[in-house]
């Protein structure tokens, strides 16, 4: 999920991590969080070709982070393959279509798996990776989720993340709201058909509570509708309780309206959110109305560390000159060279060996950090970045860095 001087941590060329990881089968020797039953024969690598999967949304409302996605994981396979590959063996990059919705995102994952799949990268969307998961876990083949942050993901085993979770950003939130802006009374308003945006506003509403904040109003919405969005009702709730700031936790699909309509009711409050508010196309449905507001990303293409400037120098390569649009690019290629890095320190080439070597991994330099997933149940334990929204610059960028958290300065 993108813009000016983040504190990103760094994912280099050179894959050293470990990747995704799902099942294997009961034994004893099983890594910490994997579960499910052993893989199929199908698996088994044949000929010259290793099959890794990738769900993405590459149609659907969530398209400007499938489509990075999808970009970011064939950089990754790309260099693997031009490095020579798993002993000459060539991977190959299997592409399933979520359409932006978990029904789909369980379609997708099915006929990748059929395909004899080793492993999968995706998604962004945390409702959409629930579905992948379930089928994949049933496999015995592991996930490795780009940018699902709901906290509870990882629980039943077989699924490794590159992102963060919600418990981490709600607070980062919370915090920055508190401390930096100095709010004292929030409403908030969450996307009731997202599983990510009810996490999310979960953890900010307990963490600002816990800093003395007080939330003056709760109300929801539900996303996905035909018509054209309308919050009118919710937003006049909202005014009347008369809050300092609004934490929108939903996707910028749905943020861009909300603020626009939030300003014609007069309701000018500081607005704020998570990482699914990163999108450009958020300025285009928001306007003015969304410029000042503040979310918590991943990735910021501004840092001046050597590991995200080889990564946007190759991106730029293959893409005129431009930035990516999201960050979903970045973390697309994190997922994808971390399953890949796997590949390479596993014991076995099959869904049982990768998903021991992504349990295995510590300290991989990452282009959003480093990533540790040893003994940390499927969440590495990263920094979390503040952007302010701002409008385009000559480059493109509109996210200015605001402040960055670790998780040690949360609690």
């Amino acid at each position: 999920m993108k813009s000016n001087q983040l504190t990103a941590l760094a994912l280099g060329v050179v894959f050293s991590s470990v990747l995704v990881g799902c099942g294997s089968n009961s034994s004893s020797n099983a890594p910490e969080g994997t579960t499910g039953t052993s893989a199929s024969n199908n698996t088994t690598p044949q000929g010259d070709v290793i099959k890794v999967g990738i769900v993405a949304s590459v149609s659907g409302d969530n398209k400007p982070w499938g489509d990075d996605q999808k970009e970011g994981a064939d950089l990754a396979v790309k260099e693997f393959n031009d490095a020579g590959g798993l002993g000459g063996k060539k991977v190959e990059l299997i592409l399933g279509d979520s359409g932006s919705k978990p029904e789909q995102a369980k379609t997708a994952a099915e006929k990748i798996l059929s395909e004899g799949v080793i492993g999968i990268v995706g998604e962004v969307s945390s409702g959409n990776t629930i579905q992948i998961a379930n089928s994949a876990r049933s496999k015995g083949v592991p996930v490795v989720a780009v940018g699902a942050t709901r906290t509870d993901l990882t629980n039943d085993g077989g699924v490794w993340r590159v992102c963060y979770t919600d418990a981490f950003q709600g607070p980062v939130m919370a915090k920055f709201a508190y401390d930096k802006l100095r709010l004292r009374k929030v409403a908030v308003m969450t996307d009731m058909n997202l599983p990510y945006s009810q996490g999310l506003s979960e953890s900010f509403v307990s963490k600002f509570k816990e800093l003395g904040g007080e939330i003056v109003k709760t109300v929801s919405y539900e996303s996905g509708g035909k018509q054209a969005p309308e919050y009118s009702a919710q937003l006049t709730e909202v005014k009347a309780a008369n809050p300092d700031g609004m934490f929108c936790s939903g996707y910028f699909t749905e943020v861009g309206p909300i603020a626009l309509q939030a300003k014609k009711a007069g309701l000018n409050v500081k607005l704020m959110g998570g990482d699914g508010w990163d999108s450009d196309q958020l300025l285009v449905s928001g306007g003015d109305a969304i410029l000042g507001g503040y979310f918590c990303n991943h990735y910021n293409s501004g840092d001046n560390r050597p590991q995200v400037g080889e990564f946007l120098k190759k991106w730029r390569a293959s893409h005129g000159g431009k930035d990516p649009s999201t960050t979903m690019a970045a973390l697309g290629y994190d997922a994808t060279a971390l399953l890949l890095d796997a590949l390479k320190r596993a014991k076995s080439v099959d869904p049982k060996g990768l998903s021991e070597a992504i349990e295995a991994t510590d300290g991989f330099k990452a282009v959003s950090g480093d990533i540790t997933l040893k003994g940390m149940k499927g969440n590495p334990n990263k920094r979390a970045i503040i952007v302010e929204v701002t409008k385009k610059d000559a480059s493109g960028n509109w996210q200015k860095f605001a402040f960055d958290y670790t998780p040690e300065t949360i609690k």
